[in-house]
């Protein structure tokens, strides 16, 4: 009965992982340490405890890692479980976890991530009378990474905007700084009382000015720079 090698899984599993990012466009993830220790530790606990969830300890998947010492901005976890009584080929172990998570629309959303840029893959045997074996794989984007913009107003008005399904106003001559862990659309919605619709893709390190009033509208002028001079 052929039993696999954890370490050559755990390699196959995040090779096959970037393999399924490249086929639809998307950069690849790096292997990281951290990660790869929490996600080994929690497989471990699942296998002895028994339970299969991603709260089996009590804590959501953020809390075990930033508890690691992964500092994240963002975070997905995927959990495969495999019993065979003829037990597992490497590969064949890692390939049956991958394609479970290819079919199933939330892991599948973890593996197409397109901020994520770190990973980490725990495999663990599992007691039971066959080969039977618990895989934890964690994406993340640390804190490091995240993005930052900053809106300047140098209209005369308060300006309306939405961004990250919230909204915000800006009082005249005053500048704002977000912080994301991705980034998303702007959505400026009035100057003044007046209602607007312009919309601009927020990116990492960019002054969005504005100039203007309630009655010529709003300009919005891009600087690649970190904040307002």
């Amino acid at each position: 009965m052929p039993l696999p090698d954890i370490p050559a899984v755990e390699t196959a599993v995040i090779e096959m992982t970037n393999a399924y990012r490249r086929q639809n466009k998307l950069g690849a993830v790096r292997a990281n340490s951290t990660l790869a220790r929490a996600a080994r530790a929690y497989a471990a606990y699942l296998a002895r405890s028994g339970a299969f969830s991603h709260t089996a300890d009590g804590r959501e998947v953020g809390d075990r890692i930033s508890a690691a010492g992964y500092a994240w901005c963002t975070v997905g976890e995927n959990l495969a479980m495999h019993l065979d009584s003829r037990g597992f080929e490497s590969r064949d172990l890692a390939k049956k976890s991958v394609e479970g998570w290819i079919n199933s629309p939330s892991h599948k959303a973890n593996m197409l991530a397109p901020y994520v840029t770190e990973i980490g893959v725990g495999v663990v045997q599992a007691p039971d009378r066959d080969p039977k074996f618990i895989s934890v794989q964690l994406f993340a984007r640390p804190r490091s990474l995240e993005y930052t913009f900053q809106i300047a107003n140098a209209s005369s008005a308060r300006v309306g905007y939405a961004f990250g399904g919230e909204d915000h106003e800006i009082a005249p001559r005053m500048a704002v700084t977000h912080t994301a862990c991705q980034p998303g659309d702007i959505t400026f919605e009035k100057v003044g009382t007046r209602k607007i619709s312009s919309r601009f893709e927020a990116s990492d390190k960019t002054v969005y000015t504005l100039s203007g009033d309630s009655m010529q509208g709003l300009t919005v002028v891009l600087s690649a720079r970190e904040t307002a001079d």
